[in-house]
């Protein structure tokens, strides 16, 4: 049973980089502990292109972001100091705690030309876990466990499913998972969660006898078990279960509105360290409403 369809909305970033937003939504704000929700192209980047497509430092507190591409090669840089590549079918988590300052730049693309296309996912820390120390962690091989079978091929991203743990700690019950569906195959979306979703990042599928193409995220209940792809088709499986509310400011997730309005302080104020000590280039604190006035776009 489909509870809600939540359809992309398109993004520019800045210099040209469009995202397709799933999560949050007005009526959808979290699934599971899952919190948001990009869809990072696909798009072209031409060599040479300008430093103005990177996305710049910034802060976040009381998440974890985990980055998976599809296809491409991002740069990751942070101020625990951090320098990591990630390229397809690999997995960088951060868990950004009381407070981590990151960039994600297209050094590769910059040299050589290149095809983004990836999901961003923010993962909500429970309540007992908001502070813990930032951290860092890069996934490939056997930390990201693959199956193939009747039609399927999968990797687990983060979290357990199919009878499967993924490498990266999590701190919540949860599951993420690409299912690479051909034609007329059908793929189990995993139970046992209290929440699940699935997200069509390309082809089309079949739930409940209906038809639900690229760009959508469907939020499945629990007499929901399987998917059948109509075409060849990418998708990606989450859920767990809730940590609570959550509010959300800018790149800031927490379960206090005090504690938003202290990180906005601290960033405006220059207390949070750079990833890189003589980059300037960050990104400034928006000019939005309070910062316990959570904004959906």
């Amino acid at each position: 049973m489909i509870e809600m369809v939540i359809e992309q909305r398109r993004r520019d970033l800045g210099g040209g980089l469009q995202i397709g937003r799933v999560l949050p939504f007005a009526k959808q704000r979290m699934v599971g502990p899952f919190v948001f929700f990009d869809h990072m192209g696909p798009i072209d980047l031409a060599p040479g292109i300008d430093r103005s497509v990177d996305v710049r430092p910034h802060p976040h507190i009381g998440l974890a972001t985990v980055t998976y591409l599809f296809a491409g090669d991002v740069t990751h840089r942070d101020s625990l100091g951090y320098e990591q590549s990630i390229r397809p079918h690999e997995v960088n988590w951060m868990t950004a705690g009381s407070g981590i300052t990151h960039s994600e730049r297209f050094e590769h693309a910059r040299a050589h030309g290149d095809h983004l296309n990836g999901i961003q996912a923010w993962v909500a820390l429970p309540t007992g876990c908001e502070e813990i120390a930032p951290s860092f962690s890069h996934h490939s091989g056997s930390d990201l466990p693959q199956w193939d079978e009747a039609g399927v091929a999968g990797q687990l991203i983060a979290g357990s499913a199919y009878g499967l743990t993924a490498g990266a700690a999590t701190h919540s019950p949860l599951f993420y998972a690409h299912l690479e569906v051909e034609q007329g195959a059908t793929a189990e979306i995993p139970g046992g969660y209290s929440e699940r979703a699935l997200y069509i990042a390309k082809g089309a599928v079949e739930v409940d006898g209906r038809c639900y193409e690229a760009g959508k995220m469907l939020v499945v209940g629990a007499p929901a078990s399987s998917v059948q792809a109509l075409e060849q088709s990418t998708i990606m499986v989450l859920g767990g279960e809730p940590v609570g509310e959550r509010f959300i400011y800018w790149n800031f997730v927490s379960s206090s509105k005090d504690r938003l309005a202290q990180a906005a302080s601290d960033w405006k104020a220059g207390r949070m360290k750079l990833p890189d000590a003589d980059d300037e280039e960050f990104i400034p604190l928006p000019d939005e409403p309070a910062p316990f006035a959570p904004a959906i776009s």
